[in-house]
């Protein structure tokens, strides 16, 4: 399974993943609350993506954001829970090696692009709300396609380049990762070989996809909540509050779980608290996000309607 290379060098062809708890007596309710939770992530973002694909009236920069935002979703939850479900049912729930490297390759991709598709969004509200004569030349097909391939692009760089040095670490005998999917942080303590680079470079990309993208909301949040307490009418200025403040919401938790998980030092972080906040942005605000941004959303439940009565009328 494994094999001794020369010096102290050594090579693993699998781990075991601890998973989230070992109480056996947790395991089938967690096993039924995860479940549950990846079937709503599922069909909640990919609902909202065939609803703003259908929906001619939702083909708007805003929207087409929403639908790229519920794609990462569901690919993130999708890298992580099934593999989190198999740890409910078996007693040792293996990872290769290549599939371990994969998993942590597509959970940054995923994470990445969902923390720069944040800041695009807080900016085309902030266009929308401060510049709204020149949204649509400020947000042209152009300008929004090249920022969602962007967003695509960086977090594959980011990735790869992170990914890339996981190669050079060599590790333990067949050892246990303690957590539910393969993280770097969890594998770096299993390694036999130095991880200072690795650890440098989580450090640089982790502050540069936490810090750059809240920037971004931030400054585009000064400038919408100027610009709202400028509108005369107290109901045109609630509106416009609760429209926001899902966002915030949403970008509070996303943030604030990735920096509690990434940004502390390795002295005080435990790995069972990094477990519970990582559940935040692999799986719960996936499933939240088409809640909290899109179905309060008038214009998408007009467009459901429109379209279950349309399949009725069939």
């Amino acid at each position: 399974m494994e094999d001794m290379a020369a010096g102290n060098h050594c090579t693993v062809t699998e781990f075991f993943l601890a998973g989230l708890s070992e109480e056996p007596e947790l395991q089938l309710p967690l096993f039924l609350i995860f479940l549950g939770i990846y079937l709503i992530t599922a069909a909640g973002n990919l609902g909202m993506i065939t609803l703003i694909g259908l929906s001619s009236h939702l083909h708007t920069p805003m929207y087409y954001f929403l639908s790229s935002l519920s794609f990462i979703d569901f690919c993130q939850s999708t890298v992580v829970t099934p593999k989190m479900l198999v740890n409910f049912v078996t007693e040792k729930n293996f990872i290769s090696y290549p599939e371990c490297l994969a998993q942590l390759y597509f959970t940054i991709i995923f994470g990445t692009a969902e923390c720069y598709t944040l800041a695009a969004m807080a900016y085309d509200r902030y266009v929308a709300i401060c510049n709204p004569l020149l949204y649509n030349v400020t947000m042209s097909s152009q300008i929004y396609g090249s920022l969602i391939s962007g967003v695509y692009i960086f977090a594959v760089f980011c990735a790869s380049v992170n990914t890339g040095f996981m190669f050079r670490i060599q590790f333990f005998r067949i050892d246990v990762i303690n957590h539910y999917y393969c993280d770097d942080v969890p594998l770096f303590q299993l390694a036999c070989s130095s991880t200072y680079i690795n650890e440098m470079l989580i450090l640089f990309f982790g502050i540069l996809n936490i810090f750059v993208p809240m920037l971004t909301v931030i400054t585009s949040y000064v400038f919408i909540v100027a610009s709202i307490l400028r509108i005369r009418s107290r109901e045109g200025r609630s509106k416009a509050f609760s429209t926001c403040s899902s966002h915030i919401l949403a970008v509070v938790v996303y943030f604030g779980s990735l920096a509690f998980m990434y940004l502390q030092p390795s002295s005080v972080s435990s790995m069972d608290q990094g477990k519970v906040s990582s559940l935040f942005y692999t799986t719960v605000v996936p499933m939240l996000n088409p809640l909290i941004y899109s179905l309060r959303n008038k214009d998408v439940s007009v467009a459901l309607k429109k379209i279950l009565e349309s399949k009725n009328f069939m």
